[in-house]
């Protein structure tokens, strides 16, 4: 489970990136002040931080640089301004990522995997996902089972890599849609079902066990097996 760290004087503001976050698997430490916030990104296995700019005593900018003194974890910044001076001052600063608010669940939900595709942690830097005899190879892209392999499109291997690394967990076609493509591309949620579709067909044709999992769960989604 990764953590991210929300960073925000606005308990209410916390409290709904929390709710946005939690279902898609993710752990949310909140802290009101930057000092607070330092001290817990010190001690905590955080995999990702979130932003506020406007903060009383400590902004986020001086936030961001105290952070990068001493670690390189993605930082997303969010604020209410869309002034690009700012969006200049929060990259100078150390952020890796901007969001203006108000912003919806899909672009942070899509924003924050984008990111934690670009900075795996220890864990996720193994070359491989591995569950029974399916093993997805993440230098190649491709998928093995035994003795077969099967090379996937970059959709097919992040909407893979969801499945396979939570293989009992149900996924809607929304929580794959934000797993497999970038932020800003405005796609049709049936496209999840094309793709589905296709993996199968072509997992069928390299004689993959395809009964046994890439299972739909009628009204919701996917899951593994």
């Amino acid at each position: 489970m990764r953590t991210v760290l929300l960073i925000d004087d606005e308990q209410r503001m916390l409290d709904l990136i929390e709710l946005f976050l939690i279902p898609h698997g993710f752990r949310c430490i909140k802290e009101t002040n930057g000092k607070e916030a330092l001290d817990t990104l010190k001690n905590e296995n955080v995999s990702l931080v979130l932003l506020d700019i406007m903060m009383p005593e400590m902004d986020g900018w001086e936030v961001c640089e105290k952070i990068r003194e001493f670690s390189d974890v993605p930082v997303i910044m969010l604020t209410a301004r869309s002034d690009k001076l700012d969006l200049v001052k929060g990259l100078d600063s150390g952020a890796d990522d901007y969001i203006t608010k108000p912003f919806d669940e899909r672009e942070l939900l899509a924003r924050v995997n984008a990111m934690l595709r670009r900075f795996p942690d220890e864990e996720e830097k193994t070359e491989m996902v591995m569950h029974g005899d399916f093993k997805l190879d993440k230098e190649t892209y491709s998928l093995h089972f035994r003795e077969l392999k099967v090379p996937l499109t970059l959709k097919e291997f992040y909407i893979i890599e969801a499945l396979l690394s939570r293989p009992t967990k149900t996924y809607t076609r929304e929580q794959l849609l934000n797993a497999a493509w970038d932020y800003n591309t405005y796609t049709d949620i049936r496209t999840v079902d094309s793709h589905i579709r296709n993996l199968r067909d072509k997992l069928k044709t390299a004689g993959f066990p395809i009964d046994e999992f890439l299972k739909t769960v009628w009204g919701i989604g996917y899951k593994w097996g």
